[in-house]
């Protein structure tokens, strides 16, 4: 904590969720915020399935970025569960980012954001996510204009994620809502995920980004041991990846075992960088049917 000469607090930090519909770049915008990868990213929706807390800190201010779910209507206990970690968050924030697209129809999910901002009175900003495939600006001015009609955001920034473009005017933006506060993470910190999480979540990712659609939501990723061989730089990992049904698990095997080799072998790569020491990855598949609708499994895996 620092203190100015009249012995009041002068740190500042702002809690902030990232919320939107699916597919929208929520992830990515947290991963770009913060300046490294602590979220996966896929093409595919629903990526992200719990609350993820990314740490930002500049100067005299700490931006503590939740990362939500994609709001959606669920089909199963999991999905509830992914839901409530979007209405959680929105609870208990500064201020939040609503990401959209700048085409295509405003859903049911985004009204529903965006009565929750009047019922809560709570501060939004919108961001229009992939403005760098516009081929026309009108076409840009009169999505502003849509969501002007159904909300009175705070800000609206157009910007492009993959291209860093418009994240220091969010900052920018953001900081007028930061409140005086010590800090609430030590100044080098990026996450609170504990690394097996993140370990996880790196495994789920190369999952989610080889296997048919059918698979991929269906596939959860356990850490059961990471542990430092003894007089070695080197970490042991074991997981296993849980299935829904048997044939799932022979698409994650492959012909061979040759798909879960490359997605180990890929996942191995990303965490070595993550931890900077070399891993032995171990990954193993069994399968769970109907797991997402069984609580006790969704506790055991972290994702309630």
């Amino acid at each position: 904590m620092t203190y100015n000469q009249n012995n009041n607090l002068s740190t500042r930090s702002a809690f902030v969720a990232i919320v939107g519909r699916p597919n929208v770049g929520k992830s990515s915008l947290l991963n770009a915020l913060v300046g490294e990868k602590i979220a996966i990213t896929s093409s595919k929706p629903q990526t992200t399935r719990t609350r993820i807390t990314g740490v930002l800190t500049q100067d005299d201010t700490q931006y503590i970025f939740i990362d939500t779910p994609g709001l959606h209507r669920p089909k199963t206990k999991l999905s509830e569960h992914m839901v409530k970690a979007v209405t959680d968050s929105v609870a208990e924030v500064d201020i939040a980012l609503m990401v959209t697209e700048p085409s295509g129809p405003i859903g049911p999910d985004e009204l529903s954001l965006m009565e929750s901002f009047r019922a809560r009175n709570m501060h939004a900003i919108l961001l229009i996510n992939k403005v760098d495939l516009l081929q026309e600006k009108a076409s840009l001015i009169k999505r502003i204009d849509e969501f002007s009609q159904l909300h009175h955001f705070d800000e609206i920034i157009p910007i492009s994620v993959s291209e860093k473009d418009g994240l220091d005017l969010v900052l920018q933006n953001v900081r007028k809502y930061a409140k005086p506060s010590p800090f609430f993470y030590p100044d080098d910190m990026l996450t609170d995920q504990p690394e097996r999480v993140i370990a996880a979540e790196i495994i789920r990712e190369k999952l989610l980004n080889s296997l048919k659609e059918e698979v991929p939501h269906g596939i959860a990723v356990a850490i059961e041991s990471m542990k430092e061989r003894e007089g070695r730089p080197l970490v042991d990992v074991e997981a296993v990846i849980y299935c829904e049904r048997k044939s799932h698990k022979g698409i994650v095997i492959g012909k061979n075992g040759a798909m879960l080799k490359k997605i180990a072998s890929e996942a191995r790569a990303e965490i070595q960088s993550f931890l900077d020491v070399k891993v032995n990855l171990q990954c193993w598949v069994k399968v769970r049917e109907d797991w997402r609708n069984k609580e006790n499994l969704i506790k055991t895996l972290g994702l309630s």
